[in-house]
């Protein structure tokens, strides 16, 4: 098969081996995306004159039979095509001929893969919302029916203040809801379409980018062409970013159940078939699955720092380097959406030990409590702090549940108002929803009169 830049000479196979690296395999993912921008460049060559109408159809034929043979798994990319948009445009060529090799007319591969990548990207922020807010949900779930369980709150690990469980689930439910704000954020930076941005620079050719961009759902065009170019890299880091805080929640909610799980405090069970075992020793459980979380984590941030450092010293126009961000961004994609849907799982399966939360209550945490109700008869708080600190062990036993009840003012343990929040993640999902409706009708419209015509 023909190279997209193939000459009068061949590439020494070794330093093709090594340029092309992984991306027959990578791209795989992209068949989808890459047909459908295909057709949205071929429909706009058709619309300025460059293609006949039977041209087009011909195009637009044959890239559906190219989507429906990916969905069968039967459009097999292999190294010697380089990549999917070689692969794509031979298929073209041996069916249609002349009318294959126009196809490429007034485009380079550069914002080719580029409106590929912003394709993948808009499908995946919504899929990753659809699964934070799946999470966001049990999470809310968790804390209604454990919302009276008193449970020590912790500083320095140690017991500080009454808690709840209401309170510790409901706090990543409203965390993740923020995390989900910074993923749209970034959802609205890849719904601008580079597509006609050529080579950096444009073509001497009348092309009706915004006819494109509106044919593929995208908001706007990314209007400077030599910008849309330079944007590869900056656009997956800011996605790698946003896919980063939701990393960083799960980390953390992964390290308070492997805590609060453990036998000397007991508060959380996590039930066999989400434990793995030990090798050696009969009776071990482990919760190996939080343990990963939080590593799988930690790589998230160090591929951020990957792709950040690849395009920070380049200069303007495209450069080869670009090539590599696209490894990361797929790989944080599948680790995001993956950890979620698994932490949504232990969430799910979680027993809460509720007699052991109320006995973890021990008279000590009730300490500012007593200073605070001191101060409110008029005895300055520092001073009541201090008499509280020298008569620690006068300090008696009271009801945890009354004390997590007594805190009523905005947000504490006594006032969650779970059927607000729970209305923020029901809204988020129509919000959501409405997206992926709107994407999906979009793109189905790009191929719905081949199918009409062939049904």
């Amino acid at each position: 098969m023909a190279k997209l830049w193939q000459k009068d000479y061949v590439m020494d196979q070794l330093i093709e081996e090594f340029s092309v690296g992984n991306d027959y395999i990578l791209d795989r993912e992209l068949v989808k995306y890459d047909a459908l921008g295909s057709i949205a460049h071929a429909a706009m060559l058709q619309k300025i004159g460059v293609l006949s109408a039977d041209e087009f159809d011909g195009i637009r034929a044959s890239l559906v039979e190219v989507i429906e043979l990916d969905q069968q798994g039967k459009f097999e990319i292999c190294v010697e095509d380089e990549d999917v948009h070689t692969k794509i445009e031979n298929y073209l060529t041996e069916k249609l001929g002349d009318a294959g090799k126009k196809v490429h007319t007034a485009r380079s591969r550069n914002d080719q893969i580029i409106t590929a990548m912003r394709l993948y990207a808009k499908d995946r922020h919504l899929a990753i919302a659809d699964a934070l807010l799946g999470l966001s949900d049990v999470l809310v779930d968790f804390a209604r029916k454990h919302e009276w369980v008193p449970m020590p709150g912790r500083t320095h690990t140690q017991r500080g203040m009454p808690s709840s469980i209401g309170l510790w689930a409901s706090s990543y439910a409203e965390s993740l809801l923020d995390d989900l704000a910074v993923l749209m954020q970034s959802y609205t930076l890849h719904d601008q379409s580079p597509l006609g941005s050529a080579a950096s620079y444009g073509v001497p050719i009348n092309i009706d980018r915004e006819f494109a961009a509106e044919l593929m759902g995208f908001a706007k065009v990314q209007h400077n062409v030599l910008y849309a170019n330079n944007s590869r890299g900056k656009f997956e880091s800011v996605m790698i970013h946003a896919l980063c805080q939701i990393m960083l929640d799960l980390s953390k909610i992964a390290s308070d159940v492997i805590l609060f799980s453990l036998p000397e405090l007991g508060y959380l069970t996590l039930p066999d078939e989400i434990c793995s075992g030990s090798s050696i020793m009969p009776q071990k459980k482990n919760p190996a699955g939080m343990e990963l979380l939080r590593a799988k984590a930690a790589g998230v941030i160090g591929l951020l720092v990957s792709v950040m450092g690849m395009i920070k010293s380049l200069p303007s126009g495209y450069n080869r380097d670009f090539q590599d961000t696209k490894g990361p961004t797929m790989q944080v994609v599948h680790t995001t959406e993956l950890s979620l849907r698994a932490c949504e799982l232990v969430i799910r399966k979680l027993k809460v030990n509720e007699q052991r939360c109320k006995e973890s209550c021990v008279p000590e945490i009730y300490a500012a409590d007593e200073a605070l109700r001191m101060s409110l008869k008029g005895i300055p708080f520092r001073e009541a702090y201090r008499q509280v600190a020298k008569n620690l062990e006068k300090l008696k036993s009271t009801d945890p549940v009354k004390a997590i009840k007594e805190r009523r003012h905005t947000g504490a343990s006594g006032n969650l108002r779970l059927d607000r929040l729970a209305e923020q993640v029901l809204k988020a999902k129509e919000q959501n929803q409405a997206l992926r409706q709107k994407f999906e009708h979009t793109l189905s419209k790009l191929t719905e009169s081949h199918r009409k015509e062939s049904g």
